[in-house]
């Protein structure tokens, strides 16, 4: 599997994320239709920005493609010049095509993955004014982002609380989710592991202790996916392919923190998850992407089937007589190849696919969530693991 996964890598995904490259505004173009076709004026999301320079800054790492490093350069060149506010602080939601800002609220879940770009862009450059961004972005998570229970979702730009209408879905506004709370530990993760700051890690601490106490439904096997502001879960809702993507997340942050105490307190929890995903969302081929009030909803999403991969192979390692892990991910994989990839010349993944493998021709191929984060993860990972 290692072996075409990098080519896929680096015949695919990579070729198509340059050419995405906006050399005349800075950043990365915006949107891609279904068609194919670039809007060159569209609204550039700055997660979508954070995540394009996250991925190229790790492909950089681990290929030693100096052509990477230039691509990285550019998104943190766009995400200083543009998306970050250099009055107010954070990072923007969104700027326009030219980069003035678009949506200026600040949102947590955002300013996490500007950490998550910055850190790793800190690691493949050793530019230290990417750290100190993202120790700026910490800062500001921590003293106007946070309350006594956990993570507040939404600011206005001066970050005045306002409702989650960005991370809030399937009929209900969620004061905190656990998404947010993910992506803040993966971020704090990766800031961690390229500072060893103390500050860091006592907030790892907490997170895990959250997801624990607070997320974690030991009597489901699953997360809980929203919450009110003191963390009761209001929705009916299992999340699939949050569960195995926090499976490895929690995993790999324990690893880096590197303490028992919670190894012990968290490998029983990110096995359960593993395991219940397996018994109850894989069907042999692929996964379904969630379950709400009993009612599955059968759409194979991209992000789902990447981060699947990656959470079957993770929890393989983890328990090697788990020999079944690893042919689910190679089975997943086989399913990305057959239904995923848009095998027309100039395209990269599909958004979604129906149970029978049909494209939903209304999502498009680029926009503001739909970029290499997931997948171009999933192929690092895979390259990481199997070498």
């Amino acid at each position: 599997m290692v072996n075409e996964v990098r080519r896929h890598l680096t015949e695919c995904i990579i070729p198509f994320w340059k050419g995405l490259r906006d050399n005349e505004h800075g950043g990365y173009y915006g949107f891609m239709g279904y068609d194919l076709e670039v809007d060159k004026k569209a609204v550039k999301g700055c997660i979508l920005n954070s995540r394009i320079t996250w991925f190229f800054s790790n492909a950089y790492t681990i290929l030693k493609d100096k052509s990477l490093l230039a691509e990285a350069e550019h998104g943190f060149q766009f995400m200083r010049d543009y998306c970050m506010d250099k009055e107010y602080g954070g990072i923007y939601w969104s700027v326009k095509y030219d980069g003035t800002p678009e949506e200026t609220l600040k949102h947590t879940y955002n300013q996490a993955f500007a950490i998550y770009a910055l850190s790793s862009y800190y690691e493949a450059s050793g530019d230290k004014e990417a750290l100190d961004m993202a120790f700026s972005l910490f800062d500001i998570i921590e003293t106007k982002c946070r309350d006594e229970v956990g993570y507040l979702e939404a600011f206005s730009r001066y970050f005045e609380e306002i409702d989650n209408e960005k991370l809030s879905e399937n009929g209900v506004m969620a004061e905190k989710t656990m998404n947010t709370l993910l992506h803040v530990f993966e971020a704090y993760t990766e800031l961690y592991r390229v500072s060893r700051e103390d500050r860091v890690k006592e907030r790892l601490h907490s997170i895990l202790d959250s997801f624990a106490a607070q997320v974690y439904n030991p009597e489901l096997h699953r997360q809980e996916v929203f919450f009110d502001k003191n963390m009761n879960s209001i929705l009916d809702l299992h999340s699939y392919g949050h569960d195995i993507e926090t499976a490895w997340l929690i995993d790999r942050g324990v690893e880096i923190l590197g303490e028992e105490e919670y190894e012990r307190k968290m490998s029983p929890i990110t096995k359960d998850l593993t395991n219940q995903i397996y018994h109850i969302a894989f069907d042999g081929h692929s996964l379904s992407n969630e379950c709400e009030k009993g009612v599955v909803d059968t759409h194979r999403i991209w992000w789902v089937q990447a981060e699947t991969v990656v959470g079957f192979l993770n929890g393989y390692e983890k328990t090697p007589e788990r020999k079944e892990y690893y042919e689910a991910a190679k089975s997943v994989w086989n399913y990305i190849k057959e239904f995923m990839l848009d095998k027309r010349k100039g395209s990269e993944w599909y958004w979604r696919v129906d149970e029978k493998g049909r494209p939903d021709e209304d999502k498009p191929i680029v926009e503001p969530w739909k970029c290499p984060y997931h997948n171009g993860r999933m192929c690092l990972e895979v390259i990481r693991r199997e070498a």
